[in-house]
C-alpha cells in the first residue's frame, strides 16, 4: 500500500513540476521580446499558393500552414512592379522614390535618413542576420556601400548581390570561364550570375541548390541565436528566373527535359533568352512549380525547426514577395490582369502572411489595404521601439491583434518614370506611356497604353476603362499622383 501512495505521490509531483514548468515558459515568452523571421520570396504568383484555390495545379502546404495560423492580406501591395525598387521599400518602410530609385539602376538605400528594419531593432539588442538575395541598385555588392547587408544593421550576411543567381552553380570561377566565352565570341547579354556567394564580407565558392542552401544557413543562424531575440531575413531567389535550373533528380523524377544554360559560342542572348518564356517553353509551368516546391519545403523546414525548437510561440513570421507573379516564366496571378514589369495588379498585388501566435488573430483573410512599406512600423510596434516619423507606412499591429480591423492605407502611390497608378478605395488610376514599350516588349509582357480607371471591386481582372463614365474620380486620383510627386520632387533635393 504504501509503495501505491508513494507511486501517486510521484506521479502528482511530476504533474505540478510539468505544469510549473509550462508556467515559466509561458512568463517567459510574454516577458520576451520576440524573435522576427522575415522571408521575402522572387516573383512568386498571387494564385501560386493552395489556400487561395486560385490554381488547381499548386501545392503548398507549408505556405497554407502559415496562412492558417495567421494572417493574410488580400490586398497587399509592393512599393514597385521590380525587385530592387520594392525591397528598398520594404526594408525602410518607406516610399524608395524619396531617394531617387524609380527602377532598375538606383543608387540603393544610400540615403541614411531612412532607417532599416535591422538598424532599428539594434536599439533593442537584436543580433541580426540577412541570407539569400540582396538587391537595391547598382552598387550592392560593394562590401562599403550601405546597401552591402553589414552595412545597414546586419551582424551576419550569407546570400548573393544580384539581381538574379544561378540555382546550381556558385563558383567565381565558373562565372569566368563563362564570361570568357562570352568574351571569344563577341556576345553581348545578362551574365548567368554563376559567381561565389557572399559569406559576410569574403567569397563562398561552393556547388549546390541555393533554395536548400539558403534554409540551411537560415537554420543555422536560428540556432546560433535561439537564446536571445533575433531578426532574420531569408530572402529566396526562388521563384525568379531561370526556372529551369533544378537540381538533376528532381527533372529525372518528373520526367522533365528541361532547358540548357546560355551558350554563347552557339547562340545570341535574347534567342536564348525568348525560348524560355511565355508561350514558348511546353514546359514552363512545370519547371515554375518545381521551384515552388523546392521552396514551400524550405519554409516548412524553416517553421519546423522554430517549433522544434520551442520558438515559434514567441516568433512574429512574415511571408512576402517583392513583387508580383512574373508571368512569361509561367506564374500565374489569377484573377489579376498583368505581369511584373507592370502596374496592373498582377505586377504590384502580392500576398502577406503574417503570424504571432502568441499576439495575433489566426486563420484571418482581411481586405485592408496595406504595403510592405507596413512591415517596418509594425515590427516597431511588437517590440517597442518608436516608429520613425518620416517613414510612409502605418502600423498594422492592431488590425493583426484583431483590435481595429478598419485600419489601412488611405492611398497609395506608384510611379517608375514610364508607368503610374493610384489605388484610393475601390478605385484605381493607371497609365502607362511609350517609354514603358521597350521593356514590356523585351520581357514579353502584356501592356495597354494610356489612361485607364478601374473599379476593382466589381473589376478586379482590370478589364473596362471607367475613365470616361467617372471623369471626377480621375481627376480626384490624378491630383493625388501629382500632390505626391510633388513631395517627392522636394524629398530629392
Amino acid at each position: 500500500m504504501m509503495k501505491y501512495y508513494l507511486l501517486v505521490l510521484s506521479f502528482v509531483f511530476c504533474i505540478l513540476c510539468s505544469s510549473c514548468s509550462e508556467k515559466k515558459r509561458e512568463t517567459n515568452l510574454v516577458n520576451k521580446s520576440p524573435n522576427i523571421v522575415l522571408i521575402v520570396v522572387d516573383d512568386i504568383g498571387f494564385a501560386d499558393m493552395s489556400h487561395t484555390g486560385l490554381a488547381t495545379d499548386v501545392k503548398t502546404p507549408n505556405i497554407d500552414e502559415l496562412a492558417k495560423n495567421g494572417v493574410y492580406f488580400n490586398n497587399a501591395y509592393a512599393t514597385s512592379s521590380i525587385c530592387s525598387p520594392s525591397r528598398g521599400g520594404l526594408i525602410t518602410g518607406s516610399y524608395q522614390h524619396r531617394w531617387g530609385t524609380f527602377w532598375y539602376g538606383g543608387k540603393g538605400i544610400h540615403n541614411n535618413n531612412y532607417k532599416t528594419i535591422p538598424e532599428l531593432l539594434k536599439q533593442k539588442n537584436y543580433t541580426t542576420g540577412y541570407v539569400g538575395k540582396v538587391h537595391y541598385g547598382s552598387n550592392d555588392y560593394q562590401t562599403d556601400n550601405r546597401s552591402f547587408p553589414l552595412n545597414h544593421g546586419f551582424d551576419y550576411y550569407f546570400g548573393n548581390t544580384s539581381a538574379r543567381k544561378h540555382y546550381l552553380n556558385h563558383t567565381d570561377s565558373i562565372e569566368t570561364a563563362f564570361q570568357k566565352v562570352k568574351e571569344e565570341h563577341h556576345k553581348k547579354g545578362q551574365s548567368l550570375r554563376q559567381q561565389a556567394f557572399w559569406k559576410n564580407k569574403s567569397k563562398f565558392d561552393t556547388i549546390g541548390f541555393s533554395t536548400e542552401i539558403f534554409g540551411v544557413k537560415a537554420r543555422n543562424f536560428i540556432h546560433k541565436n535561439k537564446n536571445n531575440p533575433f531578426f532574420l531575413q531569408v530572402s529566396f531567389n526562388a521563384v525568379h528566373n531561370f526556372t529551369h535550373q533544378l537540381p538533376k533528380e528532381y527533372l529525372e523524377k518528373k520526367g522533365l527535359k528541361g532547358l540548357e544554360d546560355w551558350d554563347p559560342a552557339k547562340e545570341e542572348y535574347y534567342d536564348w533568352y525568348q525560348k524560355a518564356r511565355y508561350p514558348n517553353n511546353p514546359e514552363g509551368r512545370a519547371l515554375y512549380l518545381g521551384q515552388l516546391d523546392y521552396l514551400d519545403t524550405e519554409i516548412g523546414k524553416i517553421t519546423s525547426y522554430l517549433k522544434e525548437e520551442h520558438l515559434l510561440e514567441n516568433t512574429i513570421l512574415i511571408f512576402i514577395s517583392d513583387n508580383g507573379g512574373s508571368t512569361p516564366i509561367y506564374a500565374n496571378n489569377a484573377p489579376f490582369k498583368g505581369s511584373k514589369y507592370t502596374l496592373y495588379e498582377g505586377g504590384i498585388r502580392v500576398p502577406l502572411i503574417i503570424t504571432y501566435p502568441q499576439n495575433f488573430q489566426k486563420g484571418k483573410t482581411l481586405n485592408n489595404v496595406v504595403s510592405a512599406m507596413d512591415i517596418l512600423p509594425t515590427i516597431c510596434a511588437a517590440t517597442g521601439i518608436d516608429i520613425p516619423s518620416n517613414i510612409d507606412g502605418i502600423n498594422m499591429y492592431d488590425v493583426l491583434n484583431g483590435t481595429n480591423n478598419k485600419l489601412q492605407h488611405e492611398f497609395l502611390v506608384w510611379d517608375n518614370n514610364a508607368q503610374t497608378a493610384v489605388r484610393k478605395g475601390s478605385w484605381k488610376l493607371r497609365t502607362a506611356s511609350d517609354k514603358a514599350k521597350s521593356n514590356s516588349e523585351y520581357e514579353m509582357v502584356e501592356m495597354e497604353y494610356g489612361t485607364y480607371l478601374y473599379n476593382l471591386e466589381n473589376d478586379p481582372g482590370e478589364t473596362t476603362n471607367l475613365a470616361k463614365q467617372y471623369p471626377k474620380i480621375m481627376n480626384e486620383l490624378k491630383n493625388i499622383h501629382q500632390a505626391w510627386r510633388t513631395e517627392i520632387n522636394e524629398t530629392n533635393q
